[in-house]
């Protein structure tokens, strides 16, 4: 992706903060982050942008569709690259590991519910909230270390 022509050709300018910003999310392990996730990455990497500055990109970016906005945890704001493709999620609510998956029966059946229901299906998200099972994750651990679950975070 090349980040200049991408906001060229969303009819953005080529900014510094933009610029900076897409960065964050080509390089971004989570692919899902908060505007105080963008903000703490451009300070770890000595980039001088305002909190406020970073909200204004995001909401830009994602109006040029070049990012998708997500809500996972009680309306709190999550922000990924928006590749076009549709997927959908899984959330942990004990530690906020967030994994994307896309099921092919899944959606042919929301479809063909839609159309028993008289409905004629435009965009939808699916987002299933559960405890997370992974031998990996380190959730139950997190009372004891603090240092959280390896999984992405939507805290």
């Amino acid at each position: 992706m090349s980040e200049s022509s991408d906001l060229k050709r969303a009819g953005l300018k080529a900014t510094l903060p933009r610029l900076r910003i897409l960065e964050v999310f080509e390089q971004a392990m989570p692919r899902h982050l908060s505007p105080e996730d963008v903000y703490r990455q451009l300070l770890s990497r000595n980039i001088e942008v305002g909190l406020a500055t970073v909200y204004r990109v995001l909401a830009q970016l994602q109006q040029a569709g070049l990012l998708r906005l997500a809500r996972f945890d009680a309306g709190k704001a999550m922000y990924e690259l928006d590749d076009g493709s549709h997927h959908d999620h899984l959330v942990c609510t004990e530690c906020g590991w967030v994994e994307e998956f896309h099921d092919e029966v899944i959606e042919a059946h929301q479809r063909r519910v839609a159309k028993r229901l008289g409905f004629e299906l435009g965009d939808h998200t699916l987002v299933l909230y559960g405890r997370c099972t992974k031998v990996d994750c380190e959730h139950r651990h997190h009372m004891e270390s603090r240092q959280g679950c390896k999984h992405e975070h939507f805290r």
